[in-house]
C-alpha cells in the first residue's frame, strides 16, 4: 500500500478535460456570415407581407423567393400575383421595392419579378362559436301558438313562429 501511495504521489495526473463550448457560440458567427451573404429569404417577407406592402396588395400577391444578384448586384424579389392584378402591381413595383428595402435593409432588393399564378390559400381565422339563444318560457310559447292558431299549417306558419320567437327573445 505504501508503494502504491508513493507511485501515485510521484506521477502527475492529467488535467480534467474542459466541457465543449455551447453550440450557439460556435454557430453565431457562421449564421451571421450566411445572413450577410444571402440575407433574409421569403419566409421573413411572408410573415410580414401585409405590413410591408399593405392590405390591398397583400390580398393579390405573395413573395415567392429572393434571387441573389451576381457580383454585388442587388437581389430580385419574385412575387406571385393573382392573374389580372399583375398590371396593377407592376405599376407599383418601385413603391413595393422601396418598402421591401425598408424591411430587409437598404439596397437588398433592386427589382421585382412578377409571376402570374394562383396564390396559396390564406389561413382562415377561427370562426367564433355561435351561441344559440335561450328558449322561450312555456307561458310565452303558449301565447305565441294561440296567436297563430288561425294561420294555416305550412311553411308560412313555421316562419311566423320562428319570427315571433326571435322578437320575444329580444324583449
Amino acid at each position: 500500500m505504501q508503494e502504491t501511495l508513493q507511485i501515485l504521489a510521484s506521477k502527475r495526473t492529467r488535467p480534467a478535460r474542459r466541457p465543449p463550448p455551447p453550440a450557439g457560440r460556435m454557430l453565431a458567427p457562421a449564421l451571421k456570415a450566411l445572413d450577410e451573404k444571402f440575407g433574409q429569404g421569403p419566409q421573413a417577407l411572408q410573415a410580414r407581407w401585409r405590413e410591408i406592402v399593405g392590405e390591398a396588395i397583400a390580398r393579390r400577391s405573395e413573395p415567392v423567393k429572393v434571387i441573389k444578384g451576381r457580383s454585388g448586384q442587388p437581389s430580385t424579389l419574385e412575387i406571385r400575383v393573382d392573374g389580372p392584378a399583375a398590371a396593377l402591381i407592376q405599376h407599383q413595383a418601385a413603391e413595393i421595392v422601396s418598402r421591401v428595402n425598408l424591411f430587409l435593409g437598404s439596397g437588398a432588393v433592386g427589382r421585382l419579378r412578377i409571376v402570374q399564378g394562383p396564390l396559396r390559400p390564406a389561413v382562415a381565422a377561427p370562426r367564433p362559436q355561435i351561441r344559440r339563444p335561450a328558449p322561450l318560457d312555456a307561458a310565452r310559447e303558449a301565447e305565441l301558438r294561440r296567436s297563430l292558431e288561425a294561420a294555416p299549417d305550412g311553411p308560412l306558419k313555421k316562419a311566423l313562429e320562428e319570427l315571433g320567437r326571435n322578437v320575444l327573445r329580444r324583449e
